[in-house]
């Protein structure tokens, strides 16, 4: 059987703890792999890897830095399909999903590429007699990254790229369920010209984790996942002094008022709440329907979501993929089995669903539940899964309430024909990504990620102006050099006096 290990200077390096997890084919059950996981001493080595390449890569140019970085887009363009099937086997998604999650990391590759414009300064001359001052940006050391499971290309491409073209050294600990496309990222960056320990990968669980955030040789930590791990990764990470952001759960609403295209925001909600099996922290997890949308709206969406079709990822008539595990499977399902008992409407219900030879993987059918209350499970708990939500309210004001009531703020959504309407939602919703007649407002790779509440711990977003300002630290240099009058050096023409 396979094994996946770790990346450090430049290279694979075997584990020596003994301790493995199994990596699943989700469209059939079957482990096919196995990811090693690293002792405290596995890290270590790559700590020390990234602090002995910092050395040189901290002082690096910035064109050696980008002419690396065009060359690794290349090579990521070159090579896409073959990162997507990775993804595909080990996470489930489709393939064009897959593909989509490829070109969005890419995206910040890309951004990456610009950074000599990104770190130019600034520079204010003549603020006193003789006075200069200006602002420069400068890395931070070693840094490091912890990545979840949903998008193992791209979460890890929103971090690394853009650290390293700053100027730092990365230590990456990619999610242990579906580890090989991160480590093929590795793999075509050290192609590409990227000196070894610029960028390490250790695999692992808690272990790993637990010690990236206490080592006194990393500087800052990067995190997607959950909003409980989250929380944890920041307290702990700002126990041992160092930088963090740390982005969180979600529980995004999309309302749609009676003005609204019914049509276009059905097949949104259906993109929105199933696209990746509901498995992203930006999908849409519930529809507001304000006013007598609501039944309408239910049937256009039932309808649609009955139509999908549901098979293995590498299938090319597949819409929709399986979970990631057995595990998280049967957790999806049991929010659908006890929505009505918790006074939810059962419109679709996705569970006991199966592929005909695909029998022992992990699928899971689509389910719709209409008229949650706000006390049930299925609308408090982020349930990351191929569950839509319908909830009813009266008014806008209602909608607004209710939305700005969840204790999430990471995407939103309205839909409506009215621009006034469209203008006082995003400016009074309380989240930090709002989508107007788009479903799923992630920002494009120059504009910075992230959400509000209890989606974001720390003070900073992802990749954009945000990720830059995150990998760097600022100084003020001010000047003051004589002038030739004073007595100094003379470049005149020398006299005989």
């Amino acid at each position: 059987m396979k094994t996946i290990t770790h990346w450090i200077d430049g290279k694979p390096v075997e584990s020596t703890s003994g301790r493995f997890g199994p990596v699943y084919d989700p469209a059939t059950g079957a482990q096919e792999k196995q990811v090693a996981f690293a002792t405290a001493e596995e890290v270590d080595a790559a700590v020390a890897s990234a602090k002995a390449a910092f050395d040189s890569w901290g002082r690096s140019s910035l064109a050696r830095r980008t002419a690396i970085l065009f060359k690794y887009r290349e090579l990521l363009d070159a090579h896409r399909d073959e990162i997507a099937a990775l993804i595909t086997a080990e996470h489930g998604k489709v393939h064009s999903d897959a593909l989509g999650e490829v070109a969005r990391g890419m995206e910040i590759v890309e951004l990456a590429c610009g950074i000599s414009v990104q770190l130019k300064g600034e520079l204010s001359t003549q603020v006193s007699s003789r006075v200069d001052v200006a602002s420069i940006r400068q890395p931070l050391g070693v840094v490091a990254g912890i990545t979840p499971f949903n998008f193992p290309a791209m979460v890890p491409m929103w971090m690394f790229p853009l650290a390293i073209a700053c100027g730092n050294t990365f230590v990456l600990k990619p999610s242990e369920k579906d580890p090989s496309a991160s480590f093929r990222l590795a793999e075509l960056a050290t192609e590409a010209g990227l000196p070894e320990g610029v960028l390490n990968i250790v695999q692992g669980d808690k272990t790993a984790v637990d010690r990236l955030l206490e080592h006194p040789d990393v500087e800052a930590v990067s995190f997607v996942g959950s909003t409980p791990i989250a929380k944890y990764i920041q307290l702990k990470a700002v126990e041992h002094g160092k930088r963090v952001q740390a982005l969180g759960g979600a529980k995004n609403h999309m309302l749609v008022l009676p003005d609204a295209d019914l049509d276009l925001a059905a097949d949104q909600a259906i993109n929105a709440a199933y696209g990746s099996a509901g498995e992203r922290c930006m999908a849409v997890s519930v529809v507001v329907a304000v006013g007598d949308t609501g039944d309408e709206l239910v049937a256009k969406i039932a309808e649609r979501a009955k139509a999908l079709r549901i098979g293995p990822g590498t299938d090319p008539a597949s819409e929709m993929g399986p979970l990631i595990t057995r595990e998280h499977r049967d957790k999806v399902a049991s929010y659908v089995a006890s929505a009505a008992e918790q006074g939810a409407e059962v419109v679709v219900d996705g569970t006991g669903f199966s592929v005909e030879g695909h029998e022992n993987g992990f699928f899971l059918g689509v389910s719709l539940l209409d008229r949650v209350p706000l006390t049930a499970d299925a609308y408090r708990d982020e349930i990351f899964g191929p569950v839509l939500c319908v909830v009813r309210a009266g008014t806008y004001d209602d909608a607004i309430q209710l939305i700005n009531a969840s204790r999430w703020g990471n995407g939103t959504a309205i839909f409506t024909r009215d621009g006034g309407a469209a203008r006082r939602f995003q400016l009074e919703v309380k989240a930090g990504m709002v989508g107007v007649n788009v479903p799923i407002p992630v920002p494009v790779g120059y504009h910075s990620f992230g959400g509000w509440k209890d989606s974001l711990f720390g003070d900073l977003h992802v990749y954009g102006n945000d990720g830059i300002a995150f990998y760097t630290q600022g100084k003020v240099v001010t000047t003051r050099w004589p002038d030739p009058s004073d007595g100094g050096i003379n470049l005149g023409f020398p006299s005989n006096s």
